[in-house]
């Protein structure tokens, strides 16, 4: 099946699979990771209490650890750094580097409509818990001389509240931040990381690692 018409609910029902809400729910948010999924609205109502269950747990940070450490594996064994200044690592910022679960918490875990001027208000506050592997692995890039860049899908008005809110949980020493510009519309996240990452090596910078 294609990525946009990708739905288990249609293979569970087309290949009689034996399928409980929990492997249904667990599918659906393993195939949201994978990109299989995409563009969706809302999670799935019947997903709501799994998915909220999910990014409280232990399995969820377990997860975010194990996904650290090969980083760190990938960055010791693969990394031929030259340590010139053009090694670069590019950092997203919600839900890498800083966490909205407890935004997301009072909203149904993603089970309502996204409002983009609630969530952005409660960025502009400047609350947003620091995810402390995550801050693992962008001390050790600094400490091996490679360039952080931070680009983000928040808009440029939220510059200084961004940085205020990475500073006060432990984030410095960045090399660039990128924010969308006014005229970029959720529809381009994509593309303006894209074109962010073009012109850095355009640049002559070397991109290691994504997250």
């Amino acid at each position: 099946c294609s990525k946009a018409d990708w739905n288990i609910l249609n293979l569970k029902t087309k290949n009689g699979l034996n399928m409980s809400l929990k492997n249904y729910c667990e599918s659906w948010r393993m195939n949201v990771e994978l990109h299989n999924i995409q563009n969706f609205q809302v999670v799935p109502q019947e997903c709501v209490s799994y998915i909220g269950t999910y990014v409280i747990s232990t399995q969820y940070q377990v997860d975010s650890e194990r996904a650290i450490e090969e980083c760190l594996v990938y960055l010791s064994t693969s990394c031929n750094l030259k340590k010139d200044g053009r090694d670069v690592w590019l950092f997203d910022i919600d839900d890498t580097l800083l966490s909205t679960v407890p935004y997301f918490k009072k909203h149904q875990f993603g089970g309502e409509q996204l409002n983009l001027t609630s969530l952005e208000e409660w960025m502009r506050q400047g609350k947003a818990p620091v995810l402390e592997y995550s801050l693992k692995l962008f001390n050790e890039l600094k400490s091996r001389g490679v360039q952080i860049i931070l680009v983000s899908s928040r808009r440029g008005h939220l510059r200084s509240a961004t940085i205020d809110n990475l500073v006060d949980v432990g984030y410095h020493g960045w090399t660039s931040l990128r924010l969308r510009g006014p005229d970029d519309g959720l529809d381009g996240v994509q593309k303006f990381k894209a074109n962010v990452r073009k012109q850095l090596i355009n640049d002559g910078y070397r991109i290691w690692g994504i997250l």
